[in-house]
């Protein structure tokens, strides 16, 4: 894939950021993590080897929540408003991005949709985006 440019920010305004990289991995995910975390059906998450970026303002308002539990699960959120913000993590030269977050089209499109098997009864029916029980198998 190619490099792509990823600008975006917090609800009130206070917090923005640019990041750039390769796009690894772009699910929609419905684990019962994610519902919580987002309040929603499902998260939608873009995964990005980073090349350059970070915060371009608000890294003061910066919230992050790391489930004790979980090997990988964290969130990071606006303190003034509570939306979900990139996880940033430098020393994997890697960006969680959450895609609703985002003030543009990132011109790429969800490749599957992860932990199909428990998503609320409530939530998406399905589309033409392939379902996996768990993570899927890259090749």
């Amino acid at each position: 894939m190619s490099e792509v440019n990823l600008r975006g920010g917090c609800l009130c305004g206070g917090v923005q950021y640019e990041i750039s990289g390769e796009p690894v991995r772009f699910y929609h995910c419905h684990c019962g993590r994610c519902r919580k975390a987002t309040g929603t059906g499902h998260a939608s998450n873009i995964m990005v080897k980073m090349t350059d970026g970070g915060w371009i303002q608000g890294e003061e308002l910066l919230g992050q929540f790391k489930l004790p539990e979980a090997q990988r699960f964290s969130t990071c959120f606006c303190t003034r408003c509570g939306s979900q913000l990139p996880r940033i993590r430098r020393e994997m030269g890697m960006a969680f991005v959450p895609a609703g977050s985002l003030d543009s089209d990132p011109g790429i499109r969800p490749e599957a949709r992860i932990f199909w098997d428990s998503r609320a009864v409530w939530s998406c029916q399905g589309d033409d985006i392939p379902t996996f029980a768990e993570y899927p198998q890259r090749g």
